[in-house]
């Protein structure tokens, strides 16, 4: 419910997100585990701007939709600016996504996805900077705890700075067109 508050507060006060992004509001830093074991940061380790997700990689829900989309989203982008974005997904979930679970289902969608899990604690820095919620539903028989969570989309430049939220139901042609304010 936070996050929705603020995202409506933000589309009331689009010359703050559009000049400064959102200082201060959502973001900060966090240093988790991606994919291939690695560290990873807020800062993207090439520079280049970010779509970042928090969710499941292997979802048969909501997350089965953005993630796709996210990747659709990134192509687009490169296409009509020039520019590489990166998709990055935070888990949930680190009992079901996992270092060696995470790459294989993220790069399926777009080989530069990066997803990045990490202890309880560390994951709960990133929640907190972004303002992310989970809470448990039930437990699928098949595939172990459900949560739900946030589902925002949020834009950061290269060094991890959170430019916007954009919310998933848009359609990739409005994502574009939002992140190409941002970027170029």
């Amino acid at each position: 419910m936070r996050q929705l508050g603020l995202i409506l507060g933000l589309m009331a006060a689009p010359a703050l997100a559009t000049a400064q992004g959102l200082p201060g509001l959502v973001g900060g830093d966090y240093t988790l585990t991606n994919h291939n074991g690695e560290a990873h940061t807020q800062a993207d380790p090439d520079g280049k701007p970010q779509l970042l997700f928090f969710g499941y990689a292997n979802c048969l829900q909501i997350c089965s939709s953005v993630l796709p989309q996210m990747a659709d989203v990134a192509d687009d982008v490169a296409a009509l600016t020039g520019q590489d974005i990166r998709p990055v997904m935070i888990t949930v979930d680190p009992q079901i996504d996992t270092v060696e679970t995470l790459g294989p289902a993220l790069t399926a969608y777009h080989d530069d996805f990066i997803g990045l899990t990490g202890t309880d604690a560390e994951l709960q820095v990133a929640y907190d900077a972004f303002s992310v919620e989970k809470e448990f539903l039930f437990e699928d028989p098949e595939y172990g705890p459900v949560y739900a969570h946030g589902s925002f989309i949020y834009l950061l430049d290269g060094q991890g700075k959170t430019l916007t939220l954009i919310p998933p139901v848009l359609s990739d042609e409005e994502i574009v067109a939002i992140i190409s304010n941002y970027i170029g």
